[in-house]
């Protein structure tokens, strides 16, 4: 039997590789064989950590790193270029770039360099990506761009205003994005994941409020990166090619 789930052949770029969730995404897909680009920002050390986990494992140079800022077009388009010329094409590309505040204002005490610093990030280099991922991820098959959001849009809860509005701002140009896809067969849509254990999540928090949000869940404990990296794979495989401009929430249940 066919594995809908392989991704070899395949090229992916995921950026914010070097560590959190995007950093096990990049290795869940190139376990199923995928040729990845392991995109960072800052943390070039940790991105090479990655890269050499997949190299030896392969055996292969199967992957390479990327410095990149989201929120610049010029290091975007650098990166499909460098993608292009070492593999030969981008089959999927996955955002997985984002900051927040440590700090949680309302919205009324968010100052305006943080709210612009969010939503260049966020919301500005979530359509870089999305722009350089339309016209020159492969067409007629295989082709999938997704965007990791986050449940936070639908919780709305107190302080996070600039951040759940960033995210809102990628899932609803994410499904537009798709529709204008139309005829190429290439898939858009965004994992919203909820609380999961990664340093940005923890940064700022108390002990005591980590485990009231963990508690909120009905598993009762924080996401893993390994809860929501399977559900990457399947989107962007064989077998999720019926899913399309849709927003999935792998948060647990979580309220």
């Amino acid at each position: 039997m066919t594995d809908q789930c392989s991704l070899e052949g395949r090229v992916a770029i995921v950026t914010g590789a070097s560590r959190g969730i995007g950093r096990e995404i990049v290795l869940h897909l190139a376990a199923k064989g995928a040729q990845v680009v392991v995109c960072y920002r800052v943390n070039v050390e940790k991105a090479e950590e990655v890269a050499t986990i997949i190299n030896k494992d392969r055996g292969v140079g199967r992957a390479i790193t990327c410095q990149v800022d989201v929120s610049k077009a010029s290091d975007v388009g650098a990166l499909f270029d460098r993608a292009e010329q070492t593999f030969g094409g981008v089959h999927i590309f996955v955002n997985s770039a984002g900051v927040a505040s440590s700090t949680y204002p309302t919205v009324a005490e968010t100052p305006e360099e943080e709210w612009e610093f969010i939503f260049n990030v966020n919301g500005k280099g979530a359509f870089l990506g999305c722009r350089e991922a339309a016209k020159r991820v492969v067409r007629g098959g295989g082709g999938r761009i997704i965007h990791i959001t986050s449940s936070a849009v639908g919780s709305a809860k107190p302080g996070y205003g600039a951040y759940a509005a960033s995210k809102a701002a990628a899932e609803t140009m994410i499904k537009i994005l798709a529709r204008e896809l139309r005829g190429t067969k290439i898939t858009a849509n965004c994992v919203a994941p909820g609380p999961v254990a990664t340093e940005m999540f923890f940064a700022g928090k108390s002990e005591a409020l980590i485990e009231r949000v963990a508690k909120e869940v009905p598993f009762e404990r924080l996401g893993e990166v390994g809860d929501v990296a399977p559900v990457v794979t399947f989107l962007v495989s064989d077998g999720g090619d019926w899913v399309n401009a849709q927003v999935v929430r792998a948060n647990g249940g979580t309220p």
